[in-house]
């Protein structure tokens, strides 16, 4: 089935990734910087109320008189310039060290004409160099192989020049060449529409921020130190817990959902054909649905998959795979396969 081709604006949609890159990351600074002044007010407020009791004040709140000093600068905000720097030196991180950071984890190799061991690691790199240039990519992108049965695939990078495109030893084997050329396509027209920065960007951040929040709520859990005058902030902590991963979630759908499409539609205009895409997604879909305990139990044993979550070309969580327990798992950041396919135009 041929599909039907429509002429695209990318440089718009490349100003429009970049508006979002700017504004995502300016977000989570100010998340960060937010839950920086919530730990300022619960370590300094036992200062404050025993300043009060000293001075034989009472009918105020501890917490409020500590807020106004931190904003008034008049006690110094430790714990928010600390999560500000913190969250800039993870944007400069992620920046400097994206590939790692998103290999993290797996077994992988770099797959060039030299290091290629077989006859179909060449073609997979030969697939990419036909695509890079059907996609009018100035760079050819570092292709790697990860070591592992289930079936997926990602691209990231911070620039074209950067980029790279990692699939999995599970989808080389068992897709054919032209379903190959079409999830290839799917993730050059990610780094074509200049979106894969987002997704990094936002892994990181994502999973940083949730650990020190974790790391908060442990410390009040277990810690004997007492707690004067801010019981409230205490709370607002407990509710944090359970709350920054909803927001964190709706962060990534927002960049994520269209972003696929968007991808999907571009691999389209590469290959000049829908069917191949729409077959590689049923195939990766029913692989993750009829293994779906054996593919469970990859995912998780995979360390720090997580970051690699809204980067991949299918979400296990639309399978009903959760990779990671907790409510973020309870939001997939991709559309389901009856989107994606209807999207292309193709019907089984």
């Amino acid at each position: 089935m041929t599909a039907t081709t429509h002429t695209v604006d990318w440089r718009d949609t490349i100003a429009q990734n970049r508006r979002r890159t700017y504004f995502v990351m300016a977000t989570f600074v100010a998340l960060y910087m937010i839950l920086g002044f919530i730990i300022d007010l619960l370590y300094q407020t036992p200062f404050i109320a025993t300043k009060l009791q000293q001075y034989n004040i009472v009918g105020q709140q501890a917490w409020l008189i500590t807020a106004k000093l931190l904003l008034t600068a008049k006690l110094f905000p430790y714990a928010t310039v600390s999560a500000g720097v913190i969250a800039l030196i993870a944007i400069l991180i992620t920046f400097l060290f994206h590939n790692r950071i998103m290999l993290m984890g797996t077994n992988y190799r770099l797959i060039t004409p030299e290091t290629a061991q077989n006859l179909q690691e060449k073609q997979l790199y030969n697939i990419v160099e036909e695509m890079k240039v059907a996609a009018g990519l100035s760079f050819m992108p570092k292709v790697y192989i990860i070591d592992a049965d289930y079936m997926n695939a990602f691209a990231t990078g911070f620039n074209e020049k950067s980029a790279m495109i990692a699939i999995t030893q599970g989808l080389l084997q068992k897709l054919d060449r032209d379903e190959i050329q079409a999830v290839i396509a799917h993730e050059l027209s990610h780094i074509r529409h200049q979106d894969i920065r987002l997704i990094v960007t936002v892994s990181v951040l994502t999973n940083l921020m949730l650990l020190i929040i974790d790391i908060v709520f442990y410390n009040l859990i277990f810690s004997n130190r007492e707690r004067r005058g801010n019981q409230g902030i205490v709370l607002i902590i407990i509710l944090l817990r359970y709350l920054l991963p909803l927001i964190t979630a709706l962060l990534a759908l927002y960049l994520s959902r269209k972003r696929e499409l968007m991808a999907d539609a571009g691999a389209v205009e590469l290959t000049r054909q829908n069917e191949p895409l729409a077959r590689a997604l049923i195939k990766i879909n029913d692989h993750h649905i009829q293994d779906s305990i054996l593919n469970q139990q990859a995912y998780q044993k995979t360390a720090h998959d997580e970051l690699r979550q809204a980067a991949y070309i299918y979400s296990p969580k639309t399978a009903g795979i959760n990779t990671r327990p907790g409510f973020s798992s309870l939001w997939s950041t991709h559309p389901s396969l009856q989107e994606r396919l209807k999207a292309l135009g193709y019907k089984q």
